[in-house]
């Protein structure tokens, strides 16, 4: 492998024997003369092909051991989560990582909300988000806050987009998205923008909550009762296009949703109809 540009003293750009460009990480490749020939692979701890420009710029920018966590971070989720994650989630996720940091230093007291919303409905990335906190803090010396555990959850469940619409199973979810949607769009007399992030989210709370229902793990949270009854008062639309929404859904699956589930369901349907 013909290593053709240093990036920085770990990261360089290399040709393979077949011409193909890509990016390698490895402790001193970039210390040698370029360009010079790689002949030891055992150096080589990780390779990216075809990547966008993007992510060439925060090579740049970012230190190669915020890279060398997240990469590790990324690897325990793919054994947690058992799902296809997006090949450029290591740099994604290093960018976020980065970024908290310096929002740590520089605007202490900065920080988002733990959502206990995220570790019920996401308990396996939730777990990831634990496991990375721990890492970062430890391997970086630094002291994230605890709402770090929700943003990286999340970053992994945004991940998991591209793996679920390629699944075989997701055609039959689809059209309990399409139809969910429509009882949305009928009941409010609006038209839902499909790039809009509480819509996204929504979709995202579907394929989890079908997900939940086929395997008969529904959220169960006693806490949950009075808010959801407090809801249900205050926000009678939403709670009757949730509730046929819930219903179709259990006509489809055989399946009875409980006031649980059907609160959570509540809470997307509103962010999809107030824009949140």
């Amino acid at each position: 492998m013909l290593v053709v540009k240093k990036i920085n003293n770990n990261v360089v750009v290399c040709l393979d024997r077949n011409g193909a460009q890509l990016v390698a990480f490895g402790k001193g490749l970039g210390f040698p003369k370029v360009p010079y020939e790689l002949t030891d692979m055992n150096k080589v701890s990780m390779t990216f092909y075809k990547l966008n420009y993007q992510y060439y710029q925060l090579l740049k920018e970012i230190p190669t051991e915020i890279f060398d966590v997240s990469a590790a971070i990324t690897d325990k989720a793919q054994k947690l989560i058992l799902r296809n994650l997006n090949p450029n989630m290591i740099f994604s996720l290093a960018d976020h990582i980065n970024f908290a940091i310096t929002r740590l230093t520089k605007y202490q007291g900065m920080a988002l909300p733990f959502s206990y919303d995220v570790e019920q409905l996401y308990p396996q990335e939730t777990a990831v988000g634990y496991y990375a906190v721990k890492l970062i803090n430890s391997r970086l010396d630094v002291e994230l806050p605890i709402s770090e555990v929700t943003a990286i959850a999340m970053h992994f469940v945004n991940s998991e987009t591209t793996e679920l619409v390629t699944n075989p199973k997701v055609t039959a979810d689809d059209e309990i998205i399409k139809i969910a949607t429509k009882i949305i769009e009928r009941e409010f007399e609006i038209t839902i923008s499909k790039n809009e992030f509480s819509y996204n989210r929504f979709i995202m709370h579907l394929r989890y909550y079908i997900k939940r229902l086929n395997e008969h793990q529904q959220i169960s949270k006693n806490d949950n009762l009075k808010l959801f009854n407090v809801m249900k008062l205050d926000e009678p639309r939403i709670y009757l296009a949730a509730k046929q929404i819930a219903n179709y859904i259990d006509d489809q699956l055989g399946t009875v949703s409980n006031d649980d589930e059907l609160y959570y369901l509540m809470i997307y349907v509103k962010r999809i109809v107030n824009k949140g």
